[in-house]
């Protein structure tokens, strides 16, 4: 049976739209059964109701704390038969009681070759660090940020000439490719969280 799969974004959600292209192959294991954006004018929302995906809008600014908005999301993740969620471009801090919750269902991707330059300004960072290869990682959640155990990487070149933007496009490319990738590990059963480590499975 094919995993039910949440995503949460803020934006244009783009790693969302390649989840949802992966999907749409009758073969990939996981359906994108929800869409939740703590911004209502997202524009990913737009895309997902056009894919006929149900939309959520849950303004974060409407809740006193950061717990009580998660257990607004977990509520609607939970009425919606989750199975995994898959943060895309969702620009909120998770309470550790949310990614304690999600815990070995909860993958996000990362513009950098984590554990290097966690946070924001990611691209920022690697040009003033001087790194010639770069990167995309997807793994899974936990309470600490970027901290998680690594599903998978992609690297990218980093060119004498980048920009943070032009080095930002080049490593999206990648990361559009990779997160259906890793998704489909966690769906398969092929990777999963224990004891605070990625396990891998060879498929049967």
């Amino acid at each position: 049976m094919k995993k039910r799969v949440g995503i949460l974004i803020s934006g244009r959600g783009s790693n969302m739209r390649s989840l949802i292209a992966a999907a749409a192959n009758p073969a990939f294991p996981a359906e994108i059964e929800l869409v939740i954006s703590n911004v209502g004018n997202a524009q990913g929302l737009a895309y997902a109701a056009s894919a006929d995906i149900p939309t959520i809008v849950i303004p974060h600014k409407a809740y006193e704390t950061r717990e009580d908005f998660d257990r607004a999301v977990d509520q609607a993740l939970a009425n919606a038969d989750i199975d995994i969620v898959c943060l895309a471009g969702f620009m909120r801090i998770l309470s550790d009681w949310f990614a304690r919750r999600w815990e070995g269902r909860l993958l996000n991707i990362h513009p950098s070759l984590l554990p290097l330059f966690k946070g924001v300004h990611v691209h920022e960072q690697a040009l003033h660090a001087g790194v010639r290869v770069s990167g995309c990682t997807v793994h899974f959640v936990v309470p600490e940020l970027d901290a998680g155990p690594i599903v998978a990487q992609a690297a990218v070149p980093v060119e004498i000439a980048d920009t943070p933007e032009t080095l930002a496009a080049r490593i999206l490319a990648e990361e559009h490719k990779l997160y259906p990738a890793a998704l489909r590990l966690l769906a398969e059963g092929r990777v999963r969280l224990e004891n605070g480590h990625a396990v891998f499975t060879s498929p049967s």
